[in-house]
């Protein structure tokens, strides 16, 4: 945007009918134009350009907010889904739902063994086995994958393409965390299906709205470790990320148990160090319903609630924690 202000360099004051500019863009104060007072068409408080900047550079001109081409970092839907869609079937590709055949032999090999080992409570420990199975499989694969999905565009430069799309950071993270929990939640879908088809066929009695909602939980807690890996992938090297995630997935099926053992020293310091521990650790062992599955017991609705809330809060934390040291980092 160049105007070539009629200013000649004995400040010859020009008529208000000859000024070039419309009164909502003139960039100068009475005392700075040379223009008189009574005659200038603009008050001093919204001038912006002092005198010692006057003539102005075509870079400093104040163009109107409208004229002016902003980028718009507002997380946008669309790039996510792409983003999270992109995702799902490049994990698809690398053959993750191999581990279905997997789970299906151990099932069927359990199911011939148990019997052989245990007389009365086969049919018990066949029901823990399999929701055991569910869980190892699914956390095999979440720590792995969720480890490598920013690490792995950070260290095969792919990030530089990523970030020279009209994609943000944010929808960037979001999209790949969106992406691999759909990918986990077909993974345990079809091992459920697969789990309840054997006992079926087996006739082996389990209560189905006790093992659904332990599945359910189970896909929940594969979700918050996805959120736990794409931090630790953000920031460190994929084997680093990979045992920090399996390092926090441990302790946090044994947050509880630091907290009961901080109590049974009766040390204030060590008591607040597990407590400590405790609030900042995730605490997994709420999405941990198998021994309800087994026994076909339901927990209750508010207890429910609670912990899928839980969840979804903490996986935003730390979604939220990734976010912003990704784009701290230069590409």
């Amino acid at each position: 945007f160049v105007m070539d202000l009629p200013i000649t360099d004995n400040k010859q004051p020009i008529p208000n009918a000859q000024c070039p500019m419309p009164n909502s863009q003139c960039p100068m104060p009475h005392s700075q134009f040379p223009i008189p007072n009574s005659q200038c068409p603009m008050p001093n408080a919204q001038c912006p350009i002092p005198n010692s900047q006057f003539p102005i550079p075509n870079y400093q001109f104040p163009i109107p907010n409208s004229q002016f081409p902003i980028p718009n970092y507002q997380m946008n839907l669309r790039r996510i889904l792409t983003v999270a869609i992109n995702v799902f079937w490049e994990v698809i590709r690398d053959r993750i739902l191999y581990l279905i055949i997997v789970f299906a032999l151990l099932m069927g090999a359990a199911v011939r063994l148990i019997p052989e080992l245990a007389a009365t409570t086969e049919k018990k420990i066949i029901l823990d086995i399999g929701l055991a199975a569910i869980s190892i499989l699914g956390i095999i694969v979440t720590v792995f994958v969720s480890t490598g999905l920013v690490n792995k565009e950070i260290e095969k430069r792919t990030v530089y393409l990523l970030v020279a799309k009209p994609i943000s950071r944010a929808e960037l993270i979001v999209g790949k965390h969106l992406g691999l929990s759909a990918v986990l939640g077909v993974l345990v879908a079809a091992m459920t299906v697969i789990y309840l088809g054997i006992l079926s066929f087996h006739r082996i009695p389990y209560p189905l709205q006790s093992i659904l909602i332990a599945s359910l939980f189970i896909w929940f807690e594969l979700s918050l470790v996805t959120a736990i890996g794409i931090l630790f992938g953000v920031f460190t090297s994929s084997l680093l990320a990979t045992l920090l995630t399996f390092g926090v997935y441990l302790v946090g099926h044994s947050t509880r148990d630091l907290v009961a053992l901080g109590k049974l020293t009766k040390n204030p310091g060590i008591e607040q160090l597990m407590m400590g521990l405790y609030l900042v650790l995730p605490d997994l062992a709420r999405f941990n319903l198998r021994n309800d599955a087994v026994y076909g017991q339901v927990p209750y609705l508010a207890a429910l609630i609670t912990n899928a809330g839980y969840g979804l809060l903490y996986g935003v934390l730390l979604l939220s924690i990734s976010i912003a040291i990704f784009s701290r980092r230069e590409f």
